[in-house]
């Protein structure tokens, strides 16, 4: 039930516009935006129902996409990320589209997804661009796509193209996940609501708050404020700025679902420095 009521208000009216323009089904609830292809199947976890002092720092790693997002990441380092990952069993292995193929190939028999981001980390690349992207990704082994949301269109209150961006690159990743990057330090309070909102009518299966390399990064509030707004049915990742054990149980307490950093051996074990963007 959500506390506010201006993300009722604001949801309302988003979607009423968009029901005028002849750009949502009414009697579909479930997948009511008319281009077809949303997401067919995902699964996330649920916060873990414990305080701070009784989490096993190891349980953590069942929620984090091991992050490489530099640009001049090389094969050196990114086998070096799978084998981490493959050591402390984390969720996923998050990389640039280029970098894709070598990871899945390193990841091939393991349970650890290979993730791709597209429209990285701008969002400003055209729909064209990033559905093929996004497709090309997926053919390369990714089974999952982090997408950054249009937030020019957004800013302009375009919010047809803001959805159309988004389900196209829904589309273009068949029925596996995608998750749509806000970058929250980029938005309002009101923007935020709005970005959610879209990005659940699109067919997204996550919302994200940061591509790690814009202002600011995740904050408990704003991942609080997002699983609000799109409830069980999508989940929430938290990403830009986790550094340590204490970040993450922050954001799991407050809704997400998964995490995205660089700093993901650090915060399983307690040990070392943080580093990197994520």
């Amino acid at each position: 039930m959500n506390t506010d009521p201006l993300i009722d208000k604001i949801t309302t009216q988003v979607k009423n516009k968009l029901l005028d323009r002849g750009l949502l089904q009414p009697s579909s609830p479930k997948y009511p935006w008319k281009n077809p292809g949303v997401a067919k199947s995902f699964q996330w976890k649920k916060p873990i129902p414990l305080t701070m002092e009784k989490i096993d720092p190891k349980k953590l790693a069942a929620y984090i996409d091991h992050t490489l997002l530099k640009p001049d990441a090389n094969h050196t380092q990114l086998k070096k990320m799978c084998d981490e990952a493959k050591q402390f069993q984390f969720a996923g292995v998050c990389v640039n589209s280029a970098n894709i193929r070598f990871v899945a190939t390193e990841l091939k028999g393991t349970s650890i997804k290979p993730v791709a981001v597209v429209g990285f980390p701008l969002g400003a690349a055209s729909t064209e661009a990033k559905a093929f992207e996004a497709r090309e990704a997926i053919a390369a082994g990714a089974l999952e796509i982090d997408m950054v949301m249009n937030l020019g269109a957004l800013k302009d209150k375009n919010y047809e193209q803001v959805v159309y961006d988004i389900a196209k690159v829904v589309e273009a990743s068949a029925s596996y996940p995608v998750k749509v990057i806000l970058e929250t330090g980029m938005l309002s309070y009101e923007e935020k609501i709005i970005a959610c909102v879209l990005s659940k009518i699109a067919g997204a299966a996550f919302v994200k708050t940061s591509t790690g390399f814009g202002p600011g990064g995740a904050t408990p509030l704003d991942v609080k404020l997002m699983k609000t707004i799109v409830g069980e049915t999508m989940g929430v990742k938290a990403s830009g700025g986790i550094r340590t054990y204490e970040d993450a149980i922050k954001m799991i307490e407050a809704g997400a679902n998964r995490l995205g950093t660089s700093s993901g051996i650090i915060i399983v074990t307690q040990q070392g420095k943080a580093h990197g963007h994520y």
